[in-house]
């Protein structure tokens, strides 16, 4: 079946016009993909990159090139330690398994001149469903502000962090794609991930002097009927509210001629969240997440868009909530719950062709067995991802300007897997992944 979809694309990018990066931002500025991304591929943004969305995705090369859609199809293959009894997911074997991970189709530039978008719909073929994923809709301007360069825009988009032009944030954080067919710690912080495409709004954002950036939005949940419009379902499998969640973010930056440093916060408010899958058997919680980030890249040519690049990244997220029903303490032993992870991942992009990278995560908090549904009661997980990808295309002499491609293997191995040490292996993975995106 991979092979088929791999040749009908083929077929279908040889009779595309030209494209360099995730296809349609690459025709419509006319740069290879090695220009904006660590690697030659997305989502790890390089300077250029991330000047280019803060500018709302609207960077061309001042020619006509159509509409700007681009279509993405993710395949892979998954190995766990040990066999999960009765199946990796419905429809999948225990072990050993291939699968189309997801279809896309993106609207991904400009739509007015100040306008432009990062849209995508998506088919999982997990879950075998259409789905919303990502969404990011920004007009962006310019002026001065005490004599100092001023962006500023607005965004409207489906996710806390997706707006964010660093990968040390958890939307576009590493690892950029990973399986959905392996086992996954049960506990997760609400910022990390768990309300993405599960509420929608917007907000405002700035940077002043190439030195400060600001960020400000807000955020409405999603009702039942519009989590079933954007694929979320079951609807029960994640977070629901119905309250408004404010996301804030403060960054600082400096740029040298080789080296790009960054140091941050970002944090959301959230009350009357009803954790998914039965977590609170129903009961709302009050959560509050606060995090710092921090981002440092070293270019060894700047003048060259294929130079070796070093790229680190990390956050630290804590999370403290409580469940705010009556007489909640007698029922998990303590109201009041905290959850701290953290990541740290280095990588080398040789050529922007091979990346190897590493990362150690880790996740704890307050044990309590009724509250997280673990084996010893604890939230606690943590281990190290090891992963080199390989993009042959996206480099200025690509013989293949239409369309690119991400090979990468990754391993993931687990010291403690939901507040487990003995046998956590049987958790880890190997998961190869092919990602092939092209211009319409």
């Amino acid at each position: 079946m991979i092979a088929r979809v791999f040749t009908l694309l083929i077929l279908v990018v040889s009779a595309t016009a030209p494209a360099r990066a995730l296809p349609s931002f690459a025709v419509q500025t006319g740069q290879p993909c090695a220009a904006c991304h660590v690697g030659a591929f997305g989502p790890q943004l390089k300077p250029y990159g991330r000047d280019f969305k803060l500018h709302g995705y609207v960077a061309s090369d001042g020619q006509d090139h159509g509409p700007p859609l681009a279509m993405q199809v993710q395949t892979s293959f998954t190995h766990t330690g040990e066999p999960q009894a009765g199946g990796a997911a419905p429809g999948f074997r225990p072990n050993d398994n291939v699968a189309i991970d997801v279809l896309s189709l993106y609207y991904a530039g400009k739509i007015t001149t100040d306008t432009g978008a990062f849209i995508e719909l998506a088919y999982n073929g997990i879950q075998q469903q259409p789905q919303w994923g990502n969404i990011d809709i920004r007009h962006a301007a310019e002026g001065e502000l005490f004599n100092k360069d001023l962006i500023w825009g607005q965004t409207v988009n489906n996710a806390p962090t997706v707006s964010d032009p660093w990968n040390s944030t958890p939307v576009w954080g590493f690892p950029y794609n990973r399986s959905s067919l392996a086992p996954l710690p049960m506990a997760a912080t609400l910022i990390d991930g768990e309300l993405a495409q599960r509420l929608a709004g917007g907000g405002f954002y700035t940077l002043w002097n190439d030195l400060v950036y600001a960020e400000f939005d807000l955020y409405k949940g999603l009702a039942p009927p519009g989590l079933q419009f954007v694929g979320e379902v079951p609807i029960d499998a994640g977070p629901q509210t119905d309250s408004v969640v404010p996301y804030v973010r403060l960054a600082f930056i400096k740029d040298w001629e080789k080296h790009h440093a960054e140091i941050g916060a970002y944090g959301l408010y959230a009350d009357g969240v009803v954790p998914g899958g039965g977590q609170t058997f129903g009961l709302p919680i009050r959560a509050t997440d606060i995090a710092v980030d921090g981002t440092y890249q070293y270019i060894d040519n700047p003048a060259k868009v294929t130079s070796d690049m070093i790229s680190a990244h990390t956050t630290f997220i804590h999370e403290d909530s409580t469940v705010t029903a009556a007489g909640a303490g007698l029922l998990f032993g303590t109201p009041n719950h905290a959850l701290d992870t953290f990541r740290a991942d280095v990588s080398y992009s040789i050529g922007a062709t091979i990346t190897p990278t590493v990362q150690y995560f880790r996740t704890s908090g307050t044990p309590d067995p009724i509250y997280w549904s673990t084996p010893t009661g604890s939230p606690n997980s943590d281990g190290v991802i090891f992963e080199v990808a390989y993009v042959p295309f996206g480099k200025p002499d690509s013989p293949f300007p239409n369309f690119n491609l991400r090979l990468a293997v990754q391993y993931v191995n687990y010291f403690t897997f939901n507040g487990v040490s003995t046998n956590a292996g049987a958790n880890n993975n190997v998961y190869i992944s092919l990602w092939i995106v092209a211009h319409l």
